[in-house]
């Protein structure tokens, strides 16, 4: 008897993880809730995990928070951008950009630079405190190809929705680093902008990437931008925003930044692990992180006076900072400065937090 193989259409905007934006639902934020002052570095991320700054050549500045939300239904966080510092004499190389950064291996799929591209469509949803009009980028940063696409934003929640044409030109390279952006571009000079700005064209040309329409988040200390329900999908339809799991979300946001301890969660005094006496003036102790990281990360911890203590050999030295010895994606090694004289070579010891504004975190962002 022969049988026939019925195989069901593949469908990418029905698959699970189909948002290919982490923490689009703005629900994690490791490093802090509120950070102010923003504006004098270039690719920080303040916040909300996974939402990064880019700012350059302006004298604005704003604040930037995880917000609650309670008037859009499905949703409770969001991301707030607030000026705080104006700046309405623009320079030709001032740039402000709300973006998310991806891996080159993660967006094989979209078959970038062959005939077969896909389009992508971005969706999230959006709100300030008076009309504006900025532009939503996707740019090849592995072959500096950029596509623009400009969106309405006004004083109630709407979502936007944008299709991006599929690129046949420049494929991304398909490994761990930065080869891709997704960028809310809030405020540009004319190096942005001078050129001849068309919607959803995918160009080399920097000074096409912003019209003469586009409003300048900058222009009032007025201003204000929220956003959440920020999703990339495979295809020309947007879907309803995918919601994961926290604990999944979490993990997600591990792979780039892990917040071991501070008194966020653990009230000031947050175990950081259990080593060894090394010697009489250092303890060296792991840290095995709890997924793997991007790649070996860098310690992220805070510095000041008695910030961190040992207990050995029944008795407690306080030291001011750990030193990263050595780390992998898997695990990492800390060692304390020299205060600390009371340890006794070969004994175990335990570290903790010994301060309410001590912190130790570990960081592998693109």
């Amino acid at each position: 008897m022969s049988q026939t193989k019925v195989e069901a259409p593949f469908v990418a905007n029905n698959a699970n993880f189909r948002n290919l934006i982490i923490n689009g639902d703005m629900k994690i934020a490791q490093r802090a809730t509120s950070a102010t002052g923003i504006g004098t570095a270039n690719g920080v991320y303040p916040t909300v995990d996974r939402m990064i700054i880019e700012v350059g050549n302006t004298a604005g500045r704003l604040t930037m928070t995880q917000e609650d939300v309670t008037d859009l239904p499905g949703f409770t966080k969001a991301t707030k951008l607030a000026c705080t510092t104006a700046d309405t004499s623009i320079a030709s190389n001032e740039f402000l950009m709300l973006g998310h950064r991806f891996e080159g291996q993660n967006l094989q799929h979209i078959k970038k630079g062959t005939s077969s591209a896909e389009k992508l469509t971005v969706s999230f949803y959006v709100k300030g405190n008076a009309s504006a009009t900025y532009t939503c980028e996707l740019r090849d940063q592995d072959n500096t190809r950029y596509n623009n696409i400009e969106f309405s934003v006004t004083t109630d929640w709407t979502r936007v929705v944008l299709t991006f044409d599929g690129d046949t030109t420049g494929t991304l390279d398909n490994d761990n680093a930065n080869s891709f952006k997704c960028n809310l571009f809030l405020h540009g000079g004319s190096d942005f902008s001078g050129g001849t700005h068309t919607n959803n064209v995918w160009h080399t040309t920097s000074n096409q990437r912003l019209s003469d329409s586009q409003s300048s988040f900058f222009d009032s200390t007025s201003r204000t931008f929220f956003v959440t329900g920020w999703q990339m999908e495979v295809g020309d339809t947007a879907t309803d925003f995918e919601h994961l799991p926290h604990d999944v979300q979490l993990q997600r946001c591990q792979r780039y930044y892990f917040l071991q301890a501070d008194t966020k969660y653990d009230g000031g005094n947050g175990m950081l692990g259990t080593g060894t006496c090394y010697d009489t003036d250092a303890l060296y102790w792991p840290c095995f992180l709890p997924t793997q990281m991007r790649t070996a990360p860098s310690l992220d911890a805070s510095t000041g006076t008695n910030y961190f203590i040992s207990f050995s050999n029944n008795t407690s030295d306080q030291f001011n900072a750990p030193t990263i010895w050595i780390s992998s994606p898997t695990v990492a090694w800390c060692y304390s400065d020299s205060s600390t004289t009371s340890v006794v070579k070969g004994h175990s010891a335990m570290m903790a937090l010994n301060n309410a504004s001590a912190k130790i975190a570990w960081s592998a962002e693109l």
